[in-house]
């Protein structure tokens, strides 16, 4: 067999070595050991692509078969040369590394292919050599100092003993290794693991085009910066250099190598999976966060997985950040942020430098699209920070936007580079330099019409956005202008200060989202300028100036829209004896209100001929009185109104109404036409509702300032409430004068104060029943003046009535119906007293705390004094079953303790009656209780338990 590669010789100079030191031999092993298991553990086909690249013509091809037991990878271009074999056998030693072109760094990668076989050959069109675990221990045998390590470790150094073998290729290959499998080995797992790695071989090994994986061809193509792979696409950018001489790395097997080169690989179908690493050009442990792939020649340490620092390195890495910023002129320009590096925590040491590098370059490069044309550098350039495509263009067209860039835009990455954020707030002030002719406004604002549905707090910032008036003014804020609609009634001719109208070719929808009013009636009726003109119409008028035009239009404004705000009512409008007028201090000829005001008041009587020419809802609308007028206050925060009487009402309140509607200019009726104006307020929905609300001001005062037949309308009861006509009279029919005729229902006539029943609302009303009480000639029954003094003492002590107010009458209402004076009677505080105490004396109702202090009188059990006879027996509550019986029907708890029980219970009153007495019932000094019958007596504990509550 013929040994072209002289392989005995290479074998003799290892032996050699082994046997003169055979520390040597546990050193070859040891870094055979450390390269199978370290960094080259599980790259058998990354190194074996990886040795086909870098022999290839720069087409090379890979073939990958497993057959008779053997993994077998066949490559094109360079076969086996003896300086290859001599490195295949070193472990240190490159044939390479004069090749600037190629891969591998230090004539070690070989050594991957130990983790599937322990006997590789390696067959060429020159020549074939073989290793093997099994011949190198049977060379060592002999050899005392590796046989001892070998019996030691039972791992010997495969790759340092080569032998030739009688081999060739298969056809159009020029290489091929050949791998005995070793038992452990997973033929699918090998061949699934080449078929995930293969894509990403080709695009990382410029030298290789394709890779037959057990018959599944992977090839690559390039056509016009685009490198295709099987279904994958990628974009490439490309650059190659030499080293400077002074900065390139010194490592013994880099020397001459100064050549680099660097390659950007931005994926089209997909972005790069989370752990994408660093190639160099095969896959690092160099851990990378950026949107391409990089392939360089970066110097490495020997395992490989990590980047060596130096000025090498240094270089190359600026190198890749100019090559960056070709692939990123290469990308469509609105794909181009993209490509900008995300800001966040590097994930290696490479990663944070490369990032910075990559900021630093596209900062200082145009290369961003201007919505205008041309490219910007970041820091020149601003973003609109407002979605939608054609916006940017369209302000492009006007001065002062010539940094705007084009979209898309993203903002953070923006935001990174430098560039400067236009907000929406900052377009509009810019907005107001612009000089474009209405047409374009029209445009713009359909441009941002759509995002005021999306971005939020657009709204507001756009309040003041610019709008072309007719006559070539521009309006701050669409706000202050109104959009020409219809007829304005000549009012544009008054030349009203403030008055806006927008010119008619830059009217669009947006102007109205933004608070721009059509001119229609209600937008000029409401408008802020009108409102100050109507203001200031009566001084106007009294001045001499003429404004019968102002109240023409705004008369023929209202008859349009069918109603009016209610600051028209200052409008100027002439009366019967031609002096100007407030509208709502005037009256129509004919109003139904017009006979119930008082002679001397102050509202005039429109003129006969404006009356004539406008309907009566138009002239009532702006303030003239037909009826009863109301103030109305969506948000009352105090007594403001300039209603009679306001502060005292709203001092009664707890809290400000959340609403007021309130009747005006009652005080200005007449007092004996109230029967016919309390009608007319009933007969009217709107004033009937202020009147009935709850804690209606009209109804408050109308409480206290009405006069029925000359009387408050709480002197009174409704004719229904039979049951208090014995202390009040029915109420005189009411509205009979009142066109059309009709009489009030109960429900208003209650409102306003008339009585359904006995509450007491004040002092007033207290010291009314009192004195009706007090009345001889008036019989209630007692079950309503009990009633009467309930209502008196709940007055009390609900707060509503302060008994020193009152005006006390010098006789009371005694529980048998009679009239008692004061000096004698007292009001029964408990049950016992009652029965040795005239009914005539004593008083009833309510609380009798209240009750008393409200009538000046003593209690029952502070005026009465007596003796029990005898001590009684002691009984405790609960040993009596019909007490306990009593309790568990009334559904409460039997009492504590007990009482006295007595046969018959007499006691001695000494005051303020003198006698002898037997009663059911009494309580002692020391407050216990005596009785005959135990019932009565619980009766009368349940009683004085009730009171003290």
């Amino acid at each position: 067999m013929t040994d072209p590669f002289g392989t005995e010789a290479l074998r003799t100079a290892v032996l050699d070595a082994w046997a003169a030191s055979p520390t040597r031999f546990r050193e070859d092993a040891n870094a055979e050991e450390d390269l199978r298991l370290g960094g080259y553990a599980d790259a058998w086909f990354v190194e074996l692509a990886q040795n086909a690249a870098d022999v290839s013509d720069g087409a090379g091809r890979l073939r990958v078969r497993v057959t008779d037991g053997e993994l077998r990878v066949a490559n094109t271009g360079t076969p086996l040369t003896p300086a290859g074999v001599a490195a295949l056998a070193s472990l240190r030693a490159s044939a390479k590394r004069d090749d600037a072109g190629s891969v591998g760094r230090f004539g070690v990668g070989f050594a991957a292919v130990l983790a599937v076989s322990d006997a590789p050959r390696v067959v060429s069109t020159t020549g074939a050599v073989a290793f093997s675990a099994a011949r190198t221990v049977e060379a060592v045998g002999a050899m005392a100092g590796p046989a001892a390590e070998l019996a030691r470790r039972d791992e010997p150094p495969v790759l340092r003993l080569v032998w030739p073998v009688d081999e060739e290729p298969p056809a159009t290959y020029a290489t091929e290794v050949r791998l005995p499998l070793r038992p452990s080995a997973a033929v699918a797992a090998l061949l699934e693991h080449a078929r995930t790695t293969a894509p990403d071989l080709l695009l990382a090994l410029p030298g290789l085009v394709e890779i037959d994986l057990d018959g599944t061809v992977l090839r690559r193509t390039e056509d016009a910066g685009v490198v295709r792979i099987g279904v994958q696409s990628w974009r490439v950018a490309r650059r190659t250099g030499l080293l400077d001489a002074a900065t390139h790395d010194a490592a013994a097997e880099q020397r001459d190598r100064r050549a680099w080169s660097v390659t950007w690989a931005l994926p089209l179908d997909a972005p790069l999976p989370d752990d994408e690493v660093a190639h160099a050009p095969t896959a690092t442990g160099e851990r990378l966060n950026l949107p391409a792939r990089l392939i360089a020649t970066l110097p490495l340490e020997p395992d490989r997985r990590r980047v060596r620092k130096g000025p090498a390195t240094e270089q190359v890495l600026d190198a890749a950040a100019a090559t960056y910023l070709d692939l990123v002129r290469a990308t469509a320009p609105a794909d181009r942020l993209a490509l900008v590096p995300e800001p966040g925590f590097p994930r290696s040491e490479l990663d944070g430098r490369l990032r910075d590098l990559l900021i630093h370059a596209l900062r200082g490069a145009a290369w961003l699209p201007a919505a205008g044309g041309g490219e910007l550098a970041p820091g020149r350039a601003e973003w609109l920070d407002l979605p939608g495509d054609r916006l940017p263009g369209l302000l492009a067209e006007a001065g002062g936007f010539e940094r705007l860039l084009a979209p898309p835009v993203v903002p953070t990455p923006l935001a990174e580079l430098g560039a400067h954020r236009l907000g929406a707030a900052e377009l509009v002030e810019r907005l107001f330099g612009v000089d474009r002719p209405p047409s374009w406004w029209r445009t713009l604002y359909g441009e941002l019409e759509p995002l005021v549905e999306t971005v939020p707090g657009l709204v507001d910032d756009l309040r003041a956005l610019p709008v072309p008036l007719a006559g070539g003014r521009t309006a701050s804020g669409p706000a202050t202008a109104l959009l020409p609609v219809g007829d304005d009634h000549g009012l544009a001719e008054l030349g009203l200060t403030g008055l806006h109208i927008a010119d008619p070719d830059a009217v669009h929808p947006l102007l109205r989202r933004l608070g721009a009013t059509d001119a229609d009636a209600s937008a000029l009726l409401e408008h802020p300028a009108l409102a100050d003109a109507v203001d200031r119409s009566v001084d106007d008028a009294d001045a001499g100036l003429d404004t019968a035009s102002l109240a023409e239009a705004v008369l023929a404004l209202v008859g349009e829209l069918g109603s009016a705000p209610a600051a028209l009512a200052a409008l100027a409008l002439p009366d019967d004896e031609g002096r100007p007028s407030r509208a709502d201090e005037l009256v129509l000829p004919d109003a139904a209100v017009r006979p119930l005001l008082a002679a001397d008041s102050p509202m005039g009587v429109l003129d006969a001929s404006w009356a004539e020419r406008f309907p009566r809802p138009v002239l009532t609308a702006v303030g003239v009185l037909d009826g009863f007028a109301l103030v109305v206050d969506e948000a009352p925060v105090g007594p403001d109104h300039d209603l009679d009487d306001e502060e005292r009402w709203w001092d009664t309140l707890d809290a400000p109404p959340a609403r007021l509607v309130a009747v005006r200019d009652l005080d200005l009726v007449d007092d004996d036409a109230w029967p016919d104006a309390l009608a007319l307020l009933a007969a009217d929905r709107d004033t009937r509702a202020a009147v009935t609300a709850p804690a209606s001001y009209t109804a408050w005062w109308l409480a206290r300032h009405a006069r029925l037949d000359g009387h408050r309308p709480g002197h009174w009861r409704l004719p229904s409430a039979e049951t208090l006509a014995a202390l009040y009279d029915a109420v005189p029919r009411v509205g009979v004068c009142v066109r059309p005729s009709r009489e009030i229902d109960d429900n208003f006539l209650t409102a306003v104060g008339v009585r359904a029943g006995l509450r007491i609302a004040d002092a007033r009303a207290a010291d009314d029943l009192l004195a009706r009480l007090a009345d001889p000639a008036r019989r209630p029954a007692a079950a309503l003046v009990a009633d009467a003094h309930v209502a008196l003492a709940d007055a009390v002590a609900a707060g509503r009535v302060d008994a020193a107010d009152l005006d006390l009458p010098e006789h009371v209402r005694a529980l048998d119906g009679s009239v008692a004076h004061v000096d004698v009677a007292m009001v029964l505080d408990a049950p016992w007293p009652a029965a040795v105490l005239p009914a005539n004396d004593l008083v009833i109702g309510g609380d009798p705390v209240a009750l008393a202090e409200l009538l000046d009188l003593p209690s029952a059990t502070e005026v009465v004094a007596a003796d029990v006879h005898g001590e009684g027996s002691f009984t405790a509550w609960a040993e009596l079953g019909e007490v306990v019986v009593a309790c568990h029907t009334l559904g409460i708890r039997v009492p504590p303790g007990g009482f006295q029980h007595h046969d018959e219970l007499w006691v001695t009153v000494t005051r303020p009656v003198t006698g002898r007495f037997r009663v059911p019932t009494w309580v002692d000094a020391q407050g216990r209780w005596h009785a005959e019958d135990p019932l009565r007596a619980l009766l009368g504990l349940l009683a004085a338990e009730e009171v003290d509550r």
